[in-house]
């Protein structure tokens, strides 16, 4: 019987995951591609669903974890909750996101000029055994999200796990170090690229960062930063950690030095791309992005032995933005125009839309 508990938005997770325990066991044979929602029995006038996940690549085998995830993002609000996870798995279904590590972007040297447009690596793992991801927001110019999507595949089914073995307990967040070296005015790419990685990361892998740091912020970010802030919701800012300058001091907080990013060693590094040691955490050459690659395509093998594999990146559909995302957008879209009248620049900002790619 599940209850019904105010302190837990209406539901209790111990009755949930007791469920959850239950139907896994008995559809185990069907968990890569199963989802059953059990309604609830009513108390009083009030039906409440409780949703139980069974796709595999999605839990991990956490399911507790998981539909707290969504919960969270829901402000524990059971009904938005299940809306939410049922758009994400429709999503994944539609898109093929169970098979997309099994699509390697081809040839290599495309994905190798992805990597050099959309700026992202795994950099080590903080003191609490966090995965940290460096972004170099600034300078990224790739705005397409089929790359961002499959590391975050990659993120779930292999780095995590990973790290749960290697530090021997459960693992399931990570931590974001945002590089705004570079960010200008006029640099329409990125935060057309911040906004699809935010709505996807939003809908459909949701409470999987920890805490994002943004470091080497220059005007421009500040100044939107001020205008944004108050429209994002409580639990949304105490995720954003705005550091001064590299961040350096701040980030040996929780994480060794070996684990901070190339950007952060030194106060006043000036670029996301110049590295201490000559190791550039965004190069298809980085470990990480290695053993990335030729994960995916070993998985390409296992799963489409026969035949040619299509050349290209993989196609996936971007979801709308909520209306949160889109007042921000909008808000920042006015703070651009805003600086451009007030500094006397040329660039034209009519062309920013924030609808995905």
């Amino acid at each position: 019987m599940i209850s019904v508990t105010k302190n837990m938005g209406d539901l209790r997770t111990e009755d949930v995951c007791g469920c959850a325990a239950t139907v896994e066991s008995q559809y185990a044979p069907l968990r890569n591609n199963v989802f059953v929602s059990f309604l609830y029995q009513p108390a009083g006038i009030t039906r409440l669903w409780c949703c139980i996940l069974l796709a595999y690549n999605v839990h991990q085998g956490n399911l507790r974890g998981t539909l707290v995830r969504f919960l969270k993002a829901r402000e524990w609000s059971v009904p938005k909750a299940h809306k939410m996870l049922m758009d994400c798995l429709n999503w994944r279904v539609q898109n093929e996101i169970d098979s997309v590590l099994a699509k390697p972007i081809l040839p290599s040297d495309l994905y190798r000029a992805i990597r050099d447009t959309l700026l992202v690596g795994l950099t080590g793992y903080s003191k609490q055994g966090q995965p940290i991801y460096a972004f170099g927001v600034g300078l990224s110019t790739f705005d397409k999200a089929s790359s961002h999507i499959q590391m975050n595949e990659y993120r779930d089914r292999v780095v995590l796990p990973a790290a749960s073995k290697k530090f021997g307990r459960q693992i399931n967040t990570c931590l974001k170090v945002m590089d705004m070296t570079g960010l200008k005015l006029s640099a329409l790419s990125q935060i057309k690229m911040l906004t699809m990685i935010t709505t996807v990361d939003d809908l459909n892998y949701p409470e999987k960062t920890e805490t994002y740091y943004i470091v080497n912020a220059p005007y421009v970010f500040s100044a939107c930063w001020k205008v944004v802030k108050p429209l994002l919701q409580e639990r949304t800012k105490k995720k954003i950690q705005v550091l001064y300058a590299s961040g350096r001091d701040e980030l040996l907080k929780v994480m060794d030095s070996e684990s901070l990013p190339h950007f952060c060693k030194r106060e006043g590094s000036g670029s996301s791309r110049d590295s201490l040691d000559g190791v550039d955490c965004y190069s298809y050459d980085h470990p990480f992005h290695q053993q990335l690659y030729n994960y995916m395509k070993q998985q390409s093998l296992n799963q489409y032995s026969a035949g040619p594999r299509k050349q290209g990146s993989v196609h996936v559909d971007v979801p709308s933005p909520g209306l949160e995302e889109v007042k921000i957008a909008e808000t920042i879209k006015a703070e651009l125009q805003n600086l451009r009248g007030s500094n006397g620049l040329t660039h034209s900002f009519n062309s920013i839309q924030i609808e995905g790619p």
